[in-house]
């Protein structure tokens, strides 16, 4: 068996295929059935040049339809990408947690760990459990108030 420029184009593809299994974002698997269509190109005798207009363009059609319209249908329900930060979680409240492995204090939001730091006393380190208020995002640290529980 000869190799030619179209088994480069579809080993492209499924190694693109295959790391894609690694992300889940659907951009690789776009740009994998970009080199698959590519080699279609090559096998019709086009010159390297139009194979890569043709990568290009299969590339810049595929991507944002994954991206767009594709990706969101597997996502699970509920979860909002992409919003963490724009104010969605202000006032919402969350028990804090200790991270395994250095022990630091923090809480999840949107699946994402973040520490965190009192906005009156500048504290960091909080019980595990301790019910806070989120307030803002400090760059990647969580600002947030300790709820005050009142006995009755």
């Amino acid at each position: 068996m000869e190799w030619s420029i179209t088994h480069f184009w579809l080993i492209l593809a499924l190694v693109l295929g295959l790391a894609e299994l690694t992300s889940g974002v659907l951009l690789l698997l776009a740009l994998a059935i970009a080199a698959t269509l590519t080699s279609v190109l090559a096998y019709i005798g086009m010159s390297f040049e139009w194979q890569l207009v043709g990568m290009g363009v299969f590339s810049g059609a595929l991507v944002p339809i994954a991206v767009r319209w594709i990706r969101p249908r597997f996502s699970p329900k509920g979860v909002a990408y992409g919003t963490t930060g724009t104010g969605v979680e202000q006032g919402q409240c969350y028990q804090t947690l200790k991270r395994d492995f250095d022990g630091a204090t923090g809480i999840k939001v949107n699946g994402d760990f973040y520490r965190l730091r009192d906005d009156t006393t500048g504290a960091t380190d909080f019980p595990e459990g301790t019910d806070v208020i989120f307030t803002k995002f400090d760059g990647t640290t969580a600002v947030v108030q300790a709820v005050t529980h009142k006995e009755q």
